[in-house]
């Protein structure tokens, strides 16, 4: 899937969600509502986002219409 394919129409929630922090120290991620994997970094996120078909994903992390960020800061994966 490209970039143009899958970006957000205005329908009010962003395709990417990462979840709050996990007592595993990390986030869960959802793409487009399905499970991507549990992320304990940036790296995860974006490995993840690739795969999905989202080869440019590091610049889409801090842009709210494609990433949510729950409960906690963004970039955070673990008690700091």
């Amino acid at each position: 899937m490209s970039r143009e394919q899958s970006q957000p129409g205005g329908k009010g929630a962003a395709p990417i969600v990462v979840h709050r922090l996990t007592g595993a120290a990390g986030r869960r991620v959802t793409i487009h509502s399905g499970r991507a994997g549990l992320a304990h970094s940036d790296a995860d996120l974006v490995e993840f986002l690739r795969r999905a078909g989202l080869p440019d994903a590091s610049e889409l992390l801090d842009d709210p219409s494609w990433v949510e960020w729950q409960g906690g800061r963004p970039h955070q994966y673990g008690a700091e």
